[in-house]
């Protein structure tokens, strides 16, 4: 997202969190995985199309009004 947006992007190894996130560093670094098993399962839904990082890499992002 930010460079389809124009940020600066960077990579950052864990111990460098702290220094470069501040308090949000926790936040950051943490491993939150998610499923939408039960959403298919309950509504018998069956997506279709890109997953979420292609589809975030084909973004118009000069498209979304500031």
């Amino acid at each position: 997202m930010g460079v389809g947006i124009g940020l600066p992007v960077i990579s950052l190894a864990p111990e460098d969190a702290p220094e470069h996130f501040g308090w949000f560093a926790m936040f950051a670094g943490l491993d939150m995985p998610a499923s939408s098993r039960k959403t298919r399962e309950l509504l018998d839904w069956h997506p279709v199309g890109p997953d979420m990082l292609t589809d975030l890499e084909a973004m118009d992002y000069a498209a979304i009004p500031a």
